[in-house]
Order: C-alpha cells, then structure tokens, then sequence
C-alpha cells in the first residue's frame, strides 16, 4: 500500500515533533539571543579587523527594537533569571547603539526605548 505522505511531509512532521519537545523560554531566549548577536555585530561590536565594516547603525535599530519587544513582552513568563539578562544584555545594546551613533537619539527615542524607556 502506498503512503499519501511525501518525505517533505515526513520531515515537516518531525520538525514539529522536535520543536514541540522545546520549552517556550528556551525558544524565546535562543531567538533573543540571535538578535543581541545580530545587533552587535550591526553595532560595530564584532571582533576582529573588519568589524568596521559590518556598523549599520539602521539595521542595529531594527533588530534592537525587535530584541526590546521581544524581552518586554516576554519577561513575564520567563522568569527572574532569564528575563534579567535579557534586560541587561538589551541595555547593554541600547547604550553601545547610543556611542556608535554620530548623532544621538533624544533620551526615550533610541532603538527600544519606547517599550523600555530611556537608558540614559
């Protein structure tokens, strides 16, 4: 008898089975932590000598406001812990947005601070 699967339905399925073994916070930390990386980087914050080349301050802006609504929104549900280090590692973002930045934002008007308030 054949099967009316295809193996991409095999493997859509097993993607869902290993993704509904993960705990919602691990998900939301491991995507946090994917944008922290990405901002960094897009901060100038990457190591190495081309660093300089990856700053693009309208990305970094992006994906830290992403990363603010993100934690905001979850912090909650996360717990002390988590939601903690994710404060402190979009802080620590927000103020390296605000020293790579020719021109700074008002306080209140950087990348975030409209869901976390101002970080100066």
């Amino acid at each position: 008898m054949q099967s009316d699967t295809t193996p991409s339905d095999d493997l859509s399925g097993a993607a869902a089975r290993d993704i509904a073994d993960v705990p919602a916070a691990e998900l939301i930390t491991t995507t946090a932590v994917h944008l922290m990386s990405a901002a960094a980087v897009k901060c100038g914050l990457a190591e190495g000598p081309d660093a300089e080349q990856h700053l693009d301050l309208a990305e970094a802006r992006i994906l830290i406001t992403a990363l603010a609504g993100l934690v905001v929104t979850s912090a909650p549900d996360l717990g002390g812990q988590h939601a903690r280090s994710l404060r402190d590692g979009l802080r620590s973002l927000q103020l390296a947005f605000r020293e790579a930045s020719d021109v700074p934002d008002a306080p209140g008007k950087g990348p975030g601070e409209r869901l976390t308030g101002s970080v100066v």
